[in-house]
């Protein structure tokens, strides 16, 4: 894939897969679940291109931070395959500043999502000279820094500082959107996490934690501050990278963020459509080998479905029923030929059959 004076754009993130196993061991940990499952498991890294296409695939310790498996993966994939430019996109998840560091210095280019902490520092001459007035789709092209506090000479200036890699060494560049929709979004979420707030505050819920709950020795009461400050920040969006405006748009910026869909939908089917887990496997060589077993058939469902513009799952669907059988009476046989509606056999002979 290409874009924006001839860049491969490549794609990561990770998933978990657990097992079925009581006891952890030096591979197979306990770590963060986003189902909050306590099994041991495994945290797998996924390197796709922007259509999905697996590309590498590589496995870590069940209590590996996930901001700590891009660098191994890149790497082994450059060196692999002798690939020097290419714009690696994840989210905020794996946005660290060493990550970004060696990413850079090892002469890549990025795109990762932004934590919604920065926004206000990022944003920080907006909200000066506009206050929280956006328009639907607008686009703010900045700078982000490592500082806590906004840059006072910032907020003299109404123009945003364009970011370069010369006169900003320790900046990133930092590209903001917003979103009429994702505001509606954004505010419902916050209304049900306030309702929930305010059920534990007045004891008709019990948690031992809650966005927007103070804590005061027993006393537990509303954190206005926190609601106002998420509230001011509803509908937008933010984006990281080390490519300069010269060579990428903010709007390619955003739509190559906005391929990673791809991924997440390779992970769904690869633990879905391919039974990837719960997996059963012990030793580290069982377990890469149920991977790359899995990382196949993921590479081989995704050239079906751009073959033939159809799910997986649909092509799976279609074709089990469709079986050729040899039936034997005596010395004579019989053989019954499947009747192929016509749709399934203009998929066929899309996949030359």
């Amino acid at each position: 894939s290409e874009r924006g004076g001839d860049v491969s754009l490549l794609l990561y993130d990770v998933t978990t897969l657990y097992f079925e196993a009581e006891n952890e061991d030096t591979l197979r940990k306990v770590g963060f679940s986003k189902e909050r499952r306590v099994d041991p498991q495994i945290v797998v890294g996924l390197l796709v291109d922007r259509s999905g296409f697996p590309l590498e695939i590589a496995c870590f310790e069940g209590d590996k931070p996930e901001t700590r498996t891009i660098i191994p993966v890149i790497k082994a994939f450059q060196e692999r395959n002798q690939v020097a430019d290419m714009v690696v996109v994840a989210d905020a998840g794996m946005l660290s500043a060493t990550n970004l560091q060696a990413l850079n210095e090892a002469g890549l280019r990025f795109i990762v999502g932004s934590r919604m902490a920065k926004a206000p520092l990022d944003l920080a001459g907006h909200f000066h000279w506009h206050g929280t007035a956006f328009t639907d789709g607008q686009i703010i092209d900045t700078i982000t820094t490592p500082a806590r506090t906004p840059d006072p000479d910032r907020l003299r200036r109404r123009a945003e500082p364009v970011w370069d890699p010369t006169e900003h060494p320790q900046a990133w560049r930092a590209v903001w959107q917003f979103s009429r929709k994702r505001a509606v979004r954004d505010r419902h979420t916050l209304t049900l996490q306030q309702d929930r707030a305010l059920d534990i505050i007045e004891g008709r819920r019990t948690a031992k934690k809650a966005r927007f709950v103070k804590t005061s020795g027993q006393h537990s009461s509303l954190d206005q501050r926190s609601l106002d400050r998420a509230t001011a920040l509803v509908g937008l969006k933010g984006y990281v990278t080390n490519i300069p405006a010269t060579t990428m748009s903010a709007g390619e910026v955003i739509g190559s963020y906005h391929d990673l869909w791809h991924v997440e939908q390779s992970f769904r089917m690869s633990k879905t459509d391919l039974a990837a887990r719960p997996i059963f496997h012990r030793t580290r060589d069982a377990i890469e080998a149920h991977l790359t077993i899995v990382f196949t058939a993921l590479a081989i469902a995704r050239d079906l479905q751009d073959r033939t513009g159809w799910s997986i799952r649909r092509i799976i669907q279609t074709l089990r029923p469709l079986q050729h059988v040899t039936i034997s009476i005596g010395d004579q046989q019989l053989q019954a030929e499947p009747a192929i509606p016509e749709a399934t056999a203009e998929m066929l002979r899309e996949l030359g059959h």
